[in-house]
């Protein structure tokens, strides 16, 4: 949360060691930031895009140290599994495919194998499948250890009425901008409720402990929603390289090519 250690030990015996209800104590009393899902991993291992003319596939596995990650054994590994799923052509989720047949065995024999090889427990953490349909797709890594292989990798899935080189170029600039800034979602509409209802009690909360008079509450409040807003939602996030505008004026500036962001995909070590 970034609050001090004494804090955290006091609102967890204020709230029986519940610890989301200690980080929203502390939220609530300015002593802490909001964490967003993308922060919380902090494994090691790696992350690779696959694809063919039917899928596209992200996977991540997790090892136990960046030593192991790093390895030509475990990057081949990886490939391994990425080419496996694309041999598959099919959706599958994590349990499928370790139970899937792998050479007499199984996926997850694979796994037990290369355990005892590497010396480190290996885990798979992610598998997405994507059917690419009428959709285009664009992908940027970030630290990587192969074309294909790295620590952060963003998959954006999009419409073009054209596939040139400046829409090539457009999807890869927002491919990197989401990989740096971390979305929670496309738009304000895409936004989970929860989140957004619980964002809102905690600012109303700050807003009233700072002593603030009720009649400008809400529009305080308007104005810290649009503040979140911006920094959680890809569209109304400013775009990295050009701080003058957000990514939904950047896209508007291809409506020519009528370019719209279907979806987007984030994983990370």
């Amino acid at each position: 949360t970034g609050a001090g250690f004494l804090d955290c030990k006091k609102s967890l015996e204020e709230n029986n060691n519940d610890i989301e209800k200690s980080i929203e104590s502390l939220r609530k009393k300015g002593l802490a930031k909001a964490s967003k899902k993308s922060d919380r991993a902090a494994n090691e291992g790696a992350v690779g895009v696959y694809s063919n003319n039917e899928i596209v596939v992200l996977i991540k596995v997790n090892s136990e140290t960046d030593f192991a990650a790093k390895s030509d054994t475990f990057l081949d590994f990886l490939d391994n599994l990425g080419n496996l799923v694309l041999e598959n052509n099919k959706n599958l989720d994590k349990n499928q495919f370790l139970n899937l047949k792998y050479e007499n065995e199984t996926v997850q024999d694979y796994f037990n194998s290369m355990i005892a090889k590497i010396g480190e427990n290996l885990l798979l953490n992610e598998l997405i499948v994507k059917e690419k349909k009428n959709s285009n797709y664009a992908f940027y890594i970030h630290n990587s250890y192969r074309s294909n292989i790295g620590k952060i990798i963003s998959l954006l899935e999009y419409s073009s009425n054209e596939k040139n080189n400046e829409i090539e170029l457009l999807s890869k600039n927002i491919c990197m901008h989401i990989a740096a800034m971390k979305p929670e979602s496309i738009d304000i509409t895409d936004l989970d409720k929860k989140i957004v209802a619980n964002e809102e009690k905690i600012q109303k909360e700050l807003i009233l402990n700072s002593g603030k008079p009720s009649n400008i509450v809400d529009k305080i409040l308007e104005g810290k929603m649009k503040k979140f807003y911006s920094e959680v939602t890809l569209l109304n996030q400013t775009y990295i390289l050009d701080q003058d505008k957000t990514v939904e004026m950047i896209i508007n500036d291809y409506s020519n090519f009528n370019f719209q962001v279907v979806s987007f995909e984030l994983i990370s070590l």
